[in-house]
């Protein structure tokens, strides 16, 4: 049996507890592990802000503030009354228009800021994008994006939030197909790591597309840490496509 990481990282309730490992404490640590690389790395950007796009991505983004010691802010609040999680309706333009309801700004925190948030994942990018333009709307200055887990690469056979009728509906494979043709399909394992050359032309390709002022991804080790059970236990077959 193998335990579907994304229970930890995005869909499991956050008083929840898998294999005696809390969700909630899960993400505080996933979001400090990948702030640690990426100063180990370059350095984090400088910025006014450290947000979570709510709901999930809000505990690994406190994770990262507190591990850089850059404020944590909420730029703009989710209403959850008008619909419970928006990847479930099964047409995309209302999974759209679902998030962008709930979207509701705090100026005072975005106006004229340089701000950093970290999502959960990073699926198909439309509603991330309606997120990004929303901001940039409200007058931010720059918007850095983190996601709490590595690129995802293949569609999920069991959960509909990643289920695709095609691979190309992922906005990483979608970046691969553009940048390489079909011959980066044979090379998702360096796109899917930021330090290779594959893996940095990926980050530009996505940056440029979704209009980022930078763009990060948590590792698959670093993510594994952050669970901290035996990882031949968890399900990354999202990233590596295999089971």
């Amino acid at each position: 049996m193998k335990i579907c990481a994304f229970l930890w990282t995005y869909y499991g309730y956050p008083n929840s507890n898998y294999e005696g490992d809390s969700v909630e404490v899960v993400r505080y640590r996933n979001g400090a592990i990948m702030a640690r690389g990426e100063a180990a790395a370059g350095g984090v950007p400088q910025v006014d802000y450290v947000a979570g796009v709510p709901d999930s991505g809000v505990p690994h983004a406190i994770g990262y503030s507190t591990e850089c010691q850059i404020p944590f802010a909420r730029p703009f609040i989710k209403y959850t009354p008008t619909w419970a999680r928006s990847f479930m309706p099964s047409n995309q333009e209302v999974r759209n228009r679902v998030a962008k309801m709930k979207q509701v700004p705090v100026p005072e925190l975005i106006n004229g800021k340089k701000l950093l948030f970290v999502d959960d994942s990073i699926v198909r990018g439309t509603q991330l994008r309606e997120t990004i333009d929303f901001l940039y709307g409200a007058g931010a200055a720059e918007v850095h994006m983190r996601s709490a887990c590595p690129p995802i690469m293949f569609s999920c056979k069991y959960l509909s939030f990643s289920s695709s009728k095609s691979e190309m509906e992922l906005l990483a494979r979608r970046v691969v197909q553009q940048l390489e043709g079909d011959e980066g399909q044979n090379h998702l394992d360096e796109y899917a790591d930021s330090s290779t050359e594959r893996g940095k032309c990926m980050l530009s390709a996505i940056c440029e597309e979704m209009g980022f002022d930078s763009l990060g991804f948590q590792s698959l080790d670093g993510m594994l840490e952050a669970i901290g059970i035996d990882p031949e236990k968890v399900c990354t077959y999202c990233w590596t496509g295999k089971e």
